[in-house]
């Protein structure tokens, strides 16, 4: 019998002769009378089986009977019970396929729910992506404008210096480059401003990219502030404007991401600044000048003036020849250095700063040349332009001299030269007339109605100009002093006392600023070094003037440090003029030769007073241009004289 034939169901939960339990599914009433049928044909045949399967093992008695009657009812119990268990299977299927049906339906509901679902979903997605496209295309179009519109250029930089793909349509103006997307930053700039900017620039953005570095800290090293940008091509004045970058940090997230560079235009205000700056000086110039004017005797502002076009047209003859070889153009060098150092110390003397800054970036270049080595006639042409300034300065001097004795009131005007030529012609017919008129054998006698013209003492009414003379040196010496950090007394008892030959005047006065400078840079030492040695804090210089008949002698001496004839050797020895051995061979005499030469100083550093060995160079030159003698005297650690005899013939 099978095990299907062999178990029972009501409704939904079936008992298997093991004794084991299953819940089914819930069957119709169809199977359940099937069930039933089958439980009872099972019911009828269930107590013959037991009856024979009672005494089956038991051969003793006898169960054929039980047998037959088992097997008589199985035949007719088996075929009711298998017709009831095909109906039941048959109600079971059909009932399943009606669930599996239904479960069918609900899966394609399901599907199509979910397929509705995602319709739905791709309909507001596509409408958001819409949305958002619209959005994006929006900001684009917002973003072009702004591109198109923006006066400023505005471009991205990468962290390879590649400009981004947008940027502002000014850029293109400003930078005066097309397709400059994607283009590397550098290369753009390359030619246009000098390769140490563009150097500084690359490491100046390598640090915008580190993010440990402060924006507002590295922001104030931007190497291209207000920046001139040279024309890219061949002609590089003819398109130069001066361009300002600004670098900005772009995020993304904690992340740098990009670097936002902004670039103006701002030649003009940087135009406007240089000729506000350039007024500005002019009239800080036209000050200086006022005060040198009004606080200095007219007598020394001409001799300044007089001197200043003298040395001007001097250089401009020396330029002028042209030289053929090197020696005339070393000689020619050294000439001009002279004008120019001798121009810029009367200058200095009168506190005219303008004056005295041309003068030294002059020098600067003329001592470049002096180290150049080769040169040739086209090195001398910058030193025009510094001609020029130096003269347009001295005009402005002449004309607000004459301005200002234009605006003084009549009685206060000094007598000008033809006023006093002819009142000295007036006096004179008159002392001729009164002499023809009057008897010989009595004395002259001047009277003018009952007033007696005799006797009374005659006063000079000239100007001092040895005391101005003085006052001038004095001041100079002060100034030169307190910008070398030293203190000085300049002391004369004979330059107020000597009547200085007129064509020996100028000779006189350039040597004296000369020596006077050198005394004050390289005699007298520092306050500290004086009391450290029991000298008076402040130096003392003696300037004295002598006159033997024959010749004038200027003579100037300090109480300073002296010569020190151990460093002129050392320094002839580091500039490779000699080697050791023969410096230790030279003579007391021979070095101070080499201290005259053209270009050689014991100061290291040169300044506005000293240290470009010229100084000395301009004595020499202008004692051997008037035949004079030169004289030096020193003793170390106390004192250096120097004695200037020029013929008065």
């Amino acid at each position: 019998m099978s095990k299907a034939a062999r178990s029972l169901t009501v409704q939904a939960k079936v008992i298997i002769y093991t004794g084991e339990s299953y819940n089914l599914p819930k069957v119709d009433d169809s199977a359940q009378a099937n069930i039933a049928a089958a439980k009872e044909q099972w019911q009828a045949l269930e107590p013959k089986i037991q009856t024979y399967l009672k005494d089956a093992d038991n051969i003793m008695v006898p169960s054929a009977d039980d047998l037959t009657r088992a097997v008589e009812q199985a035949k007719t119990s088996s075929l009711l019970i298998n017709d009831s268990l095909d109906n039941l299977t048959r109600d079971v299927f059909s009932n399943a396929e009606r669930q599996a049906t239904t479960i069918r339906l609900i899966q394609v509901l399901g599907v199509a729910a979910i397929f509705a679902y995602f319709l739905i979903f791709v309909f507001f997605f596509v409408r958001r992506l819409r949305e958002t496209d619209a959005e994006a295309a929006a900001a684009r179009r917002e973003t072009q404008e702004i591109m198109e519109t923006v006066n400023t250029g505005l471009f991205l930089l990468d962290k390879d210096l590649k400009i981004g793909q947008q940027h502002s349509r000014a850029l293109n103006g400003i930078i005066g480059a097309d397709n400059l997307a994607g283009e590397n930053f550098t290369s753009v700039l390359r030619g246009r401003i000098s390769d140490k900017d563009l150097n500084t620039t690359k490491q100046f953005i390598e640090q915008l990219y580190n993010p440990r570095v402060k924006e507002k800290l590295v922001d104030s090293l931007n190497p291209l502030h207000k920046v001139m940008l040279h024309d890219a091509g061949e002609n590089k004045g003819a398109d130069s404007r001066f361009l300002d970058f600004k670098f900005s940090r772009v995020y993304d997230k904690k992340d740098i991401a990009r670097i936002l560079v902004n670039v103006n235009d701002v030649s003009d205000a940087v135009y406007l600044e240089q000729r506000l700056e350039k007024e500005r000086s002019q009239n800080d110039m036209q000050i200086e000048m006022l005060t040198t004017i009004l606080n200095v005797n007219p007598k020394i502002i001409n001799e300044f003036i007089a001197n200043t076009d003298a040395h001007i047209n001097k250089m401009n003859n020396i330029l002028k020849n042209p030289g053929s070889s090197q020696y005339e153009l070393e000689n020619k060098l050294k000439a001009i250095y002279r004008e120019m150092h001798s121009l810029k110390g009367e200058a200095s003397a009168l506190k005219l700063h303008s004056f005295t800054k041309i003068a030294s970036d002059a020098e600067d270049k003329l001592h470049a040349l002096q180290n150049q080595g080769q040169l040739s006639g086209n090195d001398f042409l910058p030193l025009a332009v510094h001609l020029d300034d130096l003269l347009s300065l001295s005009n402005t001097i002449a004309t607000l001299g004459e301005r200002i004795n234009r605006s003084e009131p009549a009685a206060s005007k000094p007598a000008t030269a033809s006023t006093t030529a002819l009142s000295d012609a007036v006096a004179q017919q008159s002392i001729a007339l009164a002499e023809s008129t009057a008897p010989k054998s009595q004395p002259t006698s001047l009277s003018i109605g009952n007033i007696s013209l005799d006797g009374g003492q005659d006063i000079d009414l000239s100007d001092n100009a040895a005391e101005d003379q003085l006052s001038f040196y004095r001041d100079f010496a002060k100034d030169i002093a307190a910008r070398q950090g030293k203190q000085v007394q300049l002391n004369s008892h004979t330059l107020t006392q000597v009547n200085i030959p007129e064509h020996l005047a100028k000779p006189i006065k350039e040597i004296g600023i000369q020596l006077l400078r050198n005394a004050v840079v390289h005699g007298v030492e520092a306050p500290s070094v004086r009391h450290s040695l029991g000298k008076e804090t402040a130096g003392k210089i003696d300037l004295e003037v002598q006159d033997n008949g024959q010749e004038v002698m200027l003579i100037v001496q300090d109480d300073g440090q002296g010569i020190d004839y151990d460093s002129i050797r050392h320094k002839l020895v580091a500039e490779n003029h000699v080697d050791n051995e023969a410096a230790s061979q030279l003579t007391h005499s021979d070095l101070l030769k080499q201290l005259f030469s053209s270009g050689f100083s014991t100061k290291e550093d040169a300044d506005e007073d000293g240290g470009r060995g010229v100084g000395l160079d301009i004595i020499k030159s202008l004692v051997k241009d008037y035949d004079g003698k030169l004289n030096v005297n020193s003793e170390r650690g106390k004192m250096t004289r120097f004695v200037i005899t020029l013929p008065k013939a």
